[in-house]
């Protein structure tokens, strides 16, 4: 498990992800301790009817994503009560913080946390719903920790949404985390260091781990295939400056299929990475995690569409 969730609750079948250009979902079963994709469904949505954003409006179109949701779970032939749901990265913001003594009682440990994040919080602290988790534990023996905030208003408008196609959000996540978290589910996790690039409709997510440390994480907006091999650069230079590191064990690559709406040239920045980071690139095939049914065709579009919802699935259960 990468990071604690805005919300917790008993673990859900059945996960949704509302995007920027979609929304799908994918139903999940557990035999024998193996899990099954047993449904799963996309649907597209009108142009700005979702517009991720720290601090505007997000849902711009209520009804059209009410409605998108409730499509998606009649064809999959599921009314779930009760849903995992990961929205955009964009919507919040992801900080590292270092602490070389950790406080023993929790509510120490909480005011600690949002002492800190109050400095550069682009929102009012009171405002802000707040997550964390511990990270990498350095041999010295100071603790980093995952801090993730977002607007409470914001995440209510993606909870709302689920409400409207009658389901309750459980848990609340982010996208990028649950793509990391179905890497971790696999029976070969990765190791070292490793970077995940992923790339949504307007934006994209780098993230650097080791092990399963999250040591980097930074959301940008991706301005084309030359813009993202930018971010990549700049990337890989402060790995390399800051993080003392020495060469990534593992590349991956998500959410550039052809096949998705607005996606980036899939080949183009598959060759980037591969020069600039002299490595091959993966993909993160959430087959590993869960396995599809017989009737389903996975395509590339497919598998990074599940992957995010694969691990918010697969994570619910292992925590």
């Amino acid at each position: 498990m990468l990071s604690r969730s805005f919300f917790s609750a008993a673990p859900s079948t059945v996960a949704v992800e509302i995007a920027r250009n979609r929304v799908s979902a994918a139903t999940i079963a557990s035999r024998e301790s193996a899990l099954s994709i047993t449904a799963h469904a996309v649907e597209p949505l009108p142009p700005d009817a979702v517009v991720p954003s720290l601090n505007a409006s997000n849902i711009v179109e209520p009804k059209a994503v009410g409605l998108a949701l409730r499509q998606v779970f009649e064809r999959m032939g599921v009314r779930p009560k009760r849903v995992a749901l990961a929205i955009p990265d964009s919507v919040a913001k992801v900080s590292l913080l270092r602490f070389e003594k950790v406080p023993h009682r929790r509510s120490d440990l909480d005011e600690l946390i949002r002492w800190q994040v109050r400095k550069a919080a682009p929102f009012r602290i009171e405002d802000a719903q707040l997550s964390y988790m511990p990270s990498l534990r350095a041999p010295d023996g100071a603790t980093e920790f995952v801090v993730v905030m977002a607007r409470k208003n914001i995440v209510r408008e993606y909870e709302a949404a689920c409400e409207a196609a009658g389901a309750q959000a459980g848990v609340v996540d982010l996208t990028t985390f649950n793509v990391i978290n179905a890497a971790f589910a696999s029976p070969h996790p990765p190791e070292g260091d490793w970077l995940l690039v992923h790339v949504a409709q307007e934006d994209a997510t780098m993230a650097i781990l080791r092990g399963d440390s999250l040591v980097f994480f930074r959301n940008r907006v991706a301005d084309g295939e030359a813009g993202l091999a930018d971010m990549v650069h700049q990337t890989a230079m402060y790995y390399e400056d800051r993080l003392n590191g020495s060469g990534f064990g593992r590349v991956v690559l998500t959410g550039g299929s052809p096949a998705s709406p607005g996606a980036q040239d899939a080949d183009y920045l598959r060759r980037a990475l591969e020069t600039r980071l002299g490595t091959t690139v993966d993909s993160i095939d959430p087959r590993n995690a869960a396995t599809l049914l017989d009737r389903i065709t996975a395509t590339p579009e497919l598998l990074d569409t599940l992957a995010p919802l694969v691990g918010l699935l697969a994570r619910e259960r292992a925590a």
